[in-house]
């Protein structure tokens, strides 16, 4: 019993403190992308300071209570102060959950936004590798290099109607490629110049551990990584 009287007294503490740090926003519009498991959020964020995202942000967006997960913009409009975010729900956890319960006009909430520490090379060419966990960081990474024909890139997607619907909405150069041996194929074929190519590893540990090993046997050491451990 007293136990439980605790718990609930440390729980309401906890909600209390938690609602005067949150931010609020309200949810635009949300798309399931079909059989793909992939949901698309559009966010309405009016005290985000989208003019100062010159580096791949991410939002820690609260999910349930004392819960929280990292998610990153892939596109944004700092004039309206909106943005969108994909999210892999091929799993269940508390970001899936969350992802599956919004609705059209629902307040969400998040701690805070800052930067991944990741930006395009304002010069070289610049590669994005990544898994369906990372499909919103590469289309950032995209997003914020200039110009456009700077940019290239493969994504894991096993799921077909994940990569088929990718293309249909989006304008990107990325390379939808069904398994990690036919990234590495890929890859091996392309001849990037060591020099003045930087690469951009995202997605779960074995993943970008494998790919920062091959680039690194091949002479490449401009490689910048972001994990989404599992």
């Amino acid at each position: 019993m007293e136990t439980s009287i605790l718990y609930k007294i440390r729980k309401k503490a906890g909600k209390i403190i938690e609602n005067q740090l949150l931010k609020t926003g309200r949810v635009l519009d949300v798309r399931y992308w079909e059989s793909a498991d992939m949901i698309e959020i559009d966010l309405h964020l009016p005290t985000a300071d989208m003019q100062s995202w010159n580096q791949i942000p991410y939002i820690k967006l609260c999910v349930d209570d004392f819960t929280f997960r990292d998610y990153t913009p892939f596109g944004w409009d700092a004039d309206i102060a909106t943005c969108s975010l994909l999210i892999d729900a091929d799993h269940d956890g508390p970001g899936s959950r969350w992802a599956k319960s919004l609705r059209t006009g629902d307040t969400i909430h998040y701690l805070k936004m800052e930067s991944t520490r990741q930006a395009p090379h304002p010069t070289d060419f610049v590669v994005g590798l990544g898994d369906a966990s990372s499909l919103g960081h590469l289309l950032a990474l995209q997003q914020l290099t200039m110009p456009k024909a700077r940019f290239d890139g493969a994504v894991l997607l096993p799921n077909p109607n994940c990569g088929k619907l990718l293309s249909e909405y989006f304008s990107s150069p990325l390379h939808i490629l069904p398994t990690a041996s036919e990234i590495t194929e890929w890859l091996l074929k392309q001849g990037y110049c060591t020099a003045h190519t930087w690469f951009y590893l995202i997605g779960n540990d074995h993943f970008v551990s494998e790919l920062r090993r091959l680039l690194k046997s091949l002479g490449h050491h401009n490689i910048r990584v972001k994990g989404f451990w599992s």
